[in-house]
């Protein structure tokens, strides 16, 4: 849970929440074809048991704001550096203006290619 405190209380919010929208704003993102499972082992046991749907994110609460690891596949061809400059400005934006919480990193990696 991560804890947002101001004037008329305290609000909580779930990781699971950041991790859903993380994921559903990198995947819009030009040139991003898919996000990659960081453990492919685990790949199997998720997609069974129905957590499938937001692998390739992990969520990380500081105290000087959200760290975000993403782990994606790109379009053969394309600009990585681009990508992930896109990447990392849209995902940092769209969280802080969503939810206010400050994004401290967001780290981008490129974990294959696919050719369209």
């Amino acid at each position: 849970m991560v804890k947002i405190e101001n004037y008329l209380g305290v609000i909580e919010v779930s990781r699971d929440f950041f991790t859903t929208l993380v994921h559903a704003t990198a995947s819009q993102c030009f040139g991003v074809a898919g996000m990659a499972d960081p453990h492919p082992q685990r790949g199997l046991k998720r997609f069974f048991m129905g957590r499938n749907a937001n692998r390739g994110v992990a969520v990380r609460a500081g105290e000087g704001g959200l760290a975000i690891d993403l782990h994606i596949e790109v379009t053969y061809g394309a600009n990585i550096g681009a990508i992930v400059k896109s990447i990392v400005h849209k995902v940092a934006y769209t969280i802080e203006d969503i939810t206010g919480v400050s994004v401290s990193a967001v780290n981008v990696f490129v974990d294959g290619m696919k050719n369209t």
